[in-house]
């Protein structure tokens, strides 16, 4: 049950009951606005503070919701936690941009993340006597292959790195490569970790936006805002 005394948060405006058990979550906010514009019926926006968008509406009569996460673990770490645990939504599908590290993704293939390796402190706030492995939802995880399938999309489904850092001046990837890693982005981690401290359901899609091991291929701005719609769908199916 959702904690009313909690809401709205100091990041979310939103009543209580003004999300959808099921929130899709990219990072940008104008990548939320143009699904709620695009693919939404009835879409209400239901938080805009520091400008972080989030609207509620329907897609093939299911009622849906679409926030961004801001760019980072911590960003989704805020945002996901509230949903989860005073907003009572169930299930949280990050659909985001990545940069290839396996040699066989391509720009604009689907990455679906079963799990994610970090280089990210965020798992010790747990005070595990070991080291957690951060997973998808197998029912979210699941129901995104078999959507996959049908749109006839080049995807692969494995481990992606959550990285803290953008700019790496360790140059990592080829060691991430070495272990079989499909893709770097910077949230999916954090979002597993606090799904799974919250028993509910997170998975994360991602379109590849860039090449970083085989630069000179990257996808703009706009396009990833705009065009990135099979990744958007396939969310949209499952939610």
């Amino acid at each position: 049950m959702n904690n009313i005394t909690n809401i709205p948060t100091p990041h979310i405006s939103a009543n209580a009951c003004e999300f959808a058990k099921t929130v899709l979550m990219p990072g940008d906010p104008k990548r939320a606005k143009f699904i709620a514009e695009n693919y939404l019926t009835d879409s209400v926006l239901v938080n805009d503070v520091r400008g972080v968008q989030g609207y509620t509406g329907y897609y093939n009569g299911k009622r849906v919701s679409v926030m961004a996460s801001g760019m980072g673990m911590p960003s989704i770490g805020i945002y996901s936690y509230e949903l989860y645990n005073f907003y009572d939504v169930e299930n949280i599908i990050r659909i985001g941009t990545a940069g290839a590290i396996h040699p066989k993704l391509n720009i604009r293939d689907i990455v679906i993340g079963m799990g994610a390796c970090t280089n990210s402190n965020y798992a010790s706030q747990f005070r595990l006597p070991g080291t957690f492995a951060p997973i998808a939802s197998f029912e979210l995880l699941k129901k995104a292959v078999l959507a996959v399938e049908k749109t006839g999309a080049n995807y692969m489904v494995g481990n992606l790195y959550s990285s803290d850092t953008f700019y790496d001046d360790a140059l990592s990837l080829a060691d991430w490569q070495k272990m079989g890693v499909l893709a770097v982005e910077m949230e999916s981690a954090a979002l597993y970790c606090n799904a799974a401290r919250a028993g509910k359901n997170a998975l994360c899609i991602c379109t590849i936006s860039d090449l970083p091991l085989n630069p000179g291929k990257d996808c703009t701005a706009e396009e990833r805002q705009n065009s990135f719609t099979q990744m958007m769908e396939i969310a949209l199916e499952i939610a």
